[in-house]
């Protein structure tokens, strides 16, 4: 078995928020031990320039391009990282040598995997040299390159949990990651694992009330709370093809785009974009093997109330359950950040990190690239 390794992981979503930080003792396997998170707050012009890099992003062909202003984005990005780390590690009385590895995801702003493209920005050497630590990053192009979707890649730390946790073994358990797209993670009752993107998370409902209202994201689902669903503007996201295609496929930030602001008012554009969100998941979860039991919500949109509450409803009808990640003791914020810790623990063993089931690769396949540090050894 693998040794135990601490690892601190690094997540920048597609909502563009900041970055979660957090802690993991893990040998990559079964072993799981979760430490203390935190997350880091983008300043508003910060999340303004990442928004105008997404667009200058649409132009790249290879990879490697960074056009425009995008190397100096990539540059602040992971000075900003490498910050938070260092932030982590004084509030925790830690040193940089108390820990092996950083797995760092960086800020996606391309991912077209029907081109076997994805681009994250994040400088994985200059993030070693300034927190000096070992860093692995660049963990989804290896999956694209053997024929995978290059997402999701929490799939494997999500079924570490299941297996730990006697509320989700030996039931068909969904974990529901709600970030700016969200995604599944299917572990069956005979521990079978499945997942993909289901479709728009926050990001819809963050565009929206940022265009009409100047703000950055519906906190708490307030604004929805006082609107009504409309279901033609409903049935212009929930009727694409997208959610019947047997084939399923992972998701750029771009692939929906939010209304018209003549589409409806402010209240009732969030309240049925937060329908949206809910009812994706559920459509989504048609092409699960088994129907689930019960649904584990992680991320930032299980905050918003009027989105847990249409999910709960939706999932009744079909006998399951939702619950949040904390009514069964982990972290739903900081969930994705520990996958990413766990994820680099498994690539440093050359433990595969994808599987056909998750990404649709060839063949089980590790990934990432790693940088060492002057004092990482």
């Amino acid at each position: 078995m693998t040794a135990l390794k601490t690892a601190i992981g690094l997540m920048s979503g597609t909502s563009l928020d900041g970055i979660d930080v957090a802690l993991l003792r893990t040998n990559g396997e079964g072993r799981v031990e979760r430490g203390p998170a935190m997350a880091q707050a983008y300043d508003a012009a910060f999340r303004l320039r990442l928004q105008d890099a997404l667009e200058t992003a649409r132009t790249i062909r290879d990879r490697s391009e960074r056009p425009g202003d995008l190397a100096a984005i990539e540059r602040e990005l992971t000075m900003r990282h490498a910050e938070a780390v260092n932030v982590f590690l004084a509030q925790n009385n830690l040193s940089p040598a108390d820990i092996d590895v950083i797995g760092f995801h960086g800020q996606t702003v391309l991912h077209r995997p029907d081109d076997g493209l994805t681009v994250q920005l994040g400088d994985g050497g200059l993030l070693a040299v300034e927190t000096g630590i070992a860093v692995v990053y660049d963990m989804r192009a290896n999956d694209m390159v053997h024929g995978g979707q290059g997402a999701p890649l929490v799939p494997a730390y999500h079924a570490a949990l299941a297996a730990s946790h006697a509320n989700a073994r030996g039931k068909a358990v969904v974990f529901v990651n709600i970030g700016g797209i969200s995604n599944i993670t299917f572990i069956g009752s005979g521990g079978d694992i499945v997942a993909y993107d289901t479709g728009p998370g926050n990001t819809l409902i963050d565009q929206w009330v940022e265009a009409r209202a100047g703000i950055a994201f519906d906190e708490g689902g307030r604004i929805a709370a006082r609107g009504r669903i409309d279901p033609a503007l409903a049935a212009r996201y929930l009727d694409l093809p997208f959610f019947t295609d047997p084939v399923r496929r992972s998701l750029d930030r771009n692939d929906f785009r939010p209304p018209a602001q003549a589409d409806a008012n402010l209240e009732d554009g969030a309240r049925t974009l937060a329908h949206v969100t809910a009812a994706a998941i559920l459509r989504s979860a048609r092409h699960l093997p088994e129907r689930p039991a019960l649904y584990v919500i992680c991320g930032g949109g299980r905050l918003n109330t009027v989105i847990m509450e249409d999910l709960a409803a939706l999932a009744e009808r079909e006998e399951a359950e939702v619950v949040t990640a904390e009514a069964l003791g982990f972290d739903g914020d900081s969930m994705e950040a520990e996958a990413w810790a766990y994820l680099a623990v498994r690539s440093l063993a050359g433990l595969p990190l994808t599987f056909p089931g998750t990404t649709g690769v060839n063949s089980p396949v590790t990934g990432g690239l790693l940088r060492k540090s002057d004092n990482s050894g």
